[in-house]
């Protein structure tokens, strides 16, 4: 099996380390991660500028670009054959609700969705205890278990481990997206010029976390798995807007 990994927080970050480590023993690994941080970069491809891809000395290939730019390049122009799969993280920190809209970490896997490759984005939800092999773990029994039974079409999975240890974990749930309240205001500050600039806020806290979101399914302990789609059409309002247009 061949897996393409990528991520959003840059080819040095330590969750994308164990991920490697702890996917070698089960499939051919090929990692193209950003060189630097692109957290929040969203779907974002570079147009204005060609793409560098260099590569490091644990092997790692790091590209100057943002994480949708990495799989793009690895999967459509690197490497002789498609991945069998594509996985996205461990991403420091959770990417649920709302983030995904924002998230580098999910628009990597997003990438390999939309070129065909069934992918995973993979968060811990909080690092303060930095259980990543956790996380990893989870994804070498996914791993394991598509494998086992492949999945007959392409699917983009996001998915959001409790950083606690792996015995601790109360299963796996299937969720959808939760809310949070709209971001914090930016926060303002003076450069050492004099100058006014701005920090972008922390995001809000959650407000749909109920049963059945990815929020509640953390909460207590279970690994959240939300399957996303790209379609952003609101079809319930499609009538509604063709009458206020006339039509």
């Amino acid at each position: 099996m061949r897996i393409l990994l990528s991520n959003d927080d840059g080819y040095f970050a330590p969750g994308l380390a164990c991920l490697a480590n702890a996917l070698e023993s089960v499939a051919e690994i090929t990692v193209v991660a950003p060189e630097r941080d692109r957290s929040g970069s969203s779907n974002s491809l570079t147009l204005d500028r060609p793409l560098s891809l260099q590569q490091a000395h644990n092997g790692f290939y790091f590209v100057n670009g943002t994480p949708t730019d990495c799989v793009h390049l690895a999967v459509t122009g690197m490497l002789d054959v498609l991945p069998d799969m594509v996985i996205s993280g461990i991403n420091h920190g959770a990417n649920m609700g709302d983030d995904t809209v924002y998230s580098g970490t999910v628009a990597a896997a997003t990438e390999g969705f939309l070129l065909g490759v069934p992918s995973l984005a993979v968060s811990l939800t909080d690092v303060s205890n930095g259980h990543y092999t956790t996380a990893a773990r989870v994804v070498v029994d996914l791993v394991n278990r598509f494998k086992k039974d492949k999945l007959k079409i392409p699917i983009l999975l996001n998915i959001n481990v409790p950083d606690i240890e792996y015995e601790q974990l109360q299963g796996m749930r299937v969720t959808r997206l939760g809310r949070r309240h709209k971001a914090e205001p930016v926060v303002r500050a003076i450069s050492p010029r004099g100058n006014t600039v701005y920090w972008v806020g922390p995001a809000g806290p959650a407000q749909d976390a109920g049963k059945g979101t990815d929020f509640h399914a953390v909460q207590f302990n279970n690994v959240s798995i939300t399957p996303l789609q790209i379609d952003l059409t609101r079809f319930d309002q499609m009538e509604f807007v063709s009458q206020w247009l006339g039509n």
